[in-house]
């Protein structure tokens, strides 16, 4: 089903469309910076068109070539002079590659495969680069995946390795439910065991809490970075609270992000800008994993099956666990640093898409 003769491809020589496939692929590229920019902050990735984020000029065609402008213009806008991230110039390079990689790849099969895949791996990039710097994964990204890996496996279930429209159907419904039920269950499991871990400090010690961030005797930790949902709490026994108008003794305190209890006293956060509290230990909140991987790893299931969620799940934990633990020992990582998942669930998922005929054979040992 969708399979082109091989007479089709014949026609053109096949690094013609290795060509076009990188061309291509830095052109969506230069879009995907824009949905990388945009999402995150609500706005359409449609309108406006192109514009310096310094100056609001309007950028023209000609000088929004992919890869040529931004070397031209040595990383700068060309009315203002402002510097342009290099991050708009990797994304760009590296799209044009990953989609030159599948099309040499895939192409041997037809068309349909490296397409396909294409807009995965268009997909895993921009999941990517927003997660690396605002620690969330939009819904546009996974649950827009999720729908659109079932619709092209029935209109394509070769995917999956499948002849029938059915057959894609089921495939990708499995590696959904498998990549949403089995990932949001260790999520919860990780909650449940390691949501919450006690920090003893020197005793007793004065633990500052402002309007933006808790005071430690180590260092200052934001709110963003305790506080990744809702019901997140700090609690704590304190010897000492002070507040601008009041001082309690001997008290059991939580703070959450739309609660503040100081012993049967509760108020709203935002109405209180300074605590100080004297304490020699506090639980703080811990998250490994967040709602939105997890319908990331369901996407990633509804596009290439329930084997690929299982290899992204242990590759990527072990891929996280390794940086996370290099950070710290070259001190590039606070010990209350937040560090996001989702690229390492990305990389894991490429490492499957073009590996996974190798790592199928070495697992069953042929």
């Amino acid at each position: 089903m969708g399979q082109p003769e091989p007479s089709t491809l014949a026609v053109v020589p096949f690094h013609f469309w290795s060509v076009t496939f990188f061309v291509f692929g830095c052109i969506v590229g230069s879009f995907l910076n824009v949905c990388i920019h945009r999402m995150p902050l609500g706005q359409s990735i449609v309108t406006p068109s192109s514009y310096c984020p310094h100056c609001q000029y309007q950028i023209p065609g000609y000088l929004n070539i992919p890869l040529i402008t931004w070397l031209w213009l040595r990383g700068r806008c060309a009315n203002c002079a402002a510097p342009i991230s290099p991050r708009y110039f990797a994304v760009e390079l590296l799209t044009g590659l990953l989609f030159l990689a599948t099309w040499l790849r895939f192409g041997a099969k037809g068309f349909a495969p490296p397409i396909i895949y294409c807009v995965l791996l268009a997909g895993l990039i921009v999941a990517t680069f927003i997660d690396f710097e605002h620690f969330i994964i939009p819904d546009e990204i996974t649950l827009g995946g999720m729908v659109v890996g079932v619709v092209l496996s029935g209109l394509f279930p070769e995917i999956h390795g499948g002849t029938k429209a059915a057959h894609g159907l089921r495939d990708a419904a499995i590696g959904a439910a498998v990549g949403g039920v089995l990932v949001y269950g260790i999520l919860r499991l990780g909650k449940l065991l390691f949501g919450q871990h006690r920090v003893t400090l020197p005793a007793p010690s004065v633990v500052t809490f402002t309007e933006n961030e808790m005071l430690l005797p180590m260092g200052p930790v934001s709110y963003e970075e305790l506080f990744y949902r809702q019901s997140d709490v700090v609690a704590f026994r304190a010897a000492r609270v002070e507040l601008v108008d009041r001082c309690y003794r001997d008290v059991d305190v939580q703070l959450s992000p739309s609660r503040l209890r100081v012993g049967s006293d509760e108020f709203d956060p935002g109405t209180v800008p300074h605590l100080e509290a004297l304490t020699d230990s506090l639980v703080l909140p811990r998250e490994a994993m967040g709602f939105g991987d997890v319908k990331f790893m369901a996407a990633i299931g509804a596009f290439l099956g329930w084997p690929a969620v299982l290899f992204s799940l242990m590759v990527s934990a072990l891929l996280g666990s390794v940086v996370g633990v290099t950070l710290i020992l070259c001190k590039r990582r606070e010990w209350s640093s937040r560090l996001p998942y989702g690229p390492y669930i990305a990389l894991a998922a490429i490492i499957w898409l073009f590996e996974r005929g190798t790592i199928g054979a070495w697992l069953s040992g042929r």
